[in-house]
């Protein structure tokens, strides 16, 4: 198993710091989660750090074996204001990790797309209190932190029947800082047009996807997410859903090479690891 670049005491360590010196920062915590701190807050994006669906799929031919080690438990992750969901799959909606982290932070809310509120309270339980719904071109203010919802196609923009999408990427500010997590999403007809007038600083993508040799969708694959980070003016694309589980990832080499014609600011981070943000 590939070791993570930090954990445990040396990635708290690490995130102290960064609070203790108000920087801008922002962590990967594996497949498609990320921890962000700017301006006193701190935002937990689709985590997944349990071994949930490693136990579910044991006997099955889809074995979900992890590539590379947890970075921390959920319970050790404390000072969240706001965690974000982008859709139902248990890598991104893990009652294992969700629910240690209500414990861990009390105050903590839930930002969820609206079509899923019933699903959510199904899987997780009584947390009414904790949601916040969201659909696709709303706006939601949470712990002093604002959210956008932006359409995500997984594989279609799929809506509920009342016309709320099942899936949705983020764009969230906080204060100077503006990011957008994409979730699970192939680029679709929208998704310029929603993310552009919104110009982010930090554009956080999914590489392992559209492959139909392998019979692989979901997501966009590496060249595509360069270049729609080019497309919406990014100043820095960070690629993430790789390096967790054998028959889902990608290595990021498509994603540097495109990056890198087209003259897209990037970085590639491991597993734990940090990168200090300019705002």
């Amino acid at each position: 198993m590939k070791p993570a670049r930090q954990k445990d005491d040396a990635l708290l360590r690490d995130i102290a710091d960064a609070r203790n010196r108000k920087q801008a920062r922002l962590w990967w915590l594996g497949q498609s989660g990320f921890l962000i701190h700017a301006a006193g807050k701190t935002v937990l994006c689709d985590p997944y750090l349990s071994d949930s669906l490693t136990r579910k799929y044991a006997q099955t031919d889809k074995p979900h074996q992890r590539l590379t080690e947890r970075v921390i438990a959920p319970d050790g992750l404390t000072g969240i204001e706001v965690i974000t969901c982008s859709h139902n799959h248990t890598d991104h909606l893990d009652a294992d990790t969700l629910l240690p982290l209500f414990e861990a932070n009390p105050q903590a809310r839930l930002v969820v797309p609206r079509a899923n509120v019933s699903f959510v309270l199904e899987r997780l339980g009584k947390v009414e209190s904790r949601l916040v719904p969201i659909d696709a071109g709303e706006i939601v203010q949470v712990g002093g932190i604002e959210f956008v919802g932006i359409p995500a196609a997984h594989n279609t923009v799929e809506r509920d029947e009342q016309g709320r999408c099942r899936f949705l990427g983020y764009v969230g500010r906080i204060e100077k800082l503006k990011f957008y997590h994409s979730g699970d999403t192939l680029v679709h007809d929208g998704l310029v047009p929603a993310l552009s007038p919104l110009r982010v600083d930090v554009a956080l993508l999914p590489i392992n996807g559209n492959r139909p040799e392998r019979r692989v969708a979901g997501n966009m694959n590496g060249r595509e997410a360069a270049g729609l980070a080019r497309a919406i003016s990014a100043r820095l694309a960070v690629p993430h859903h790789f390096d967790m589980f054998a028959f889902n990832t990608e290595p990021p080499d498509e994603f540097v090479d495109e990056c890198r014609r087209l003259g897209q600011v990037y970085q590639v981070l491991e597993n734990g690891s940090g990168l200090d943000l300019d705002t």
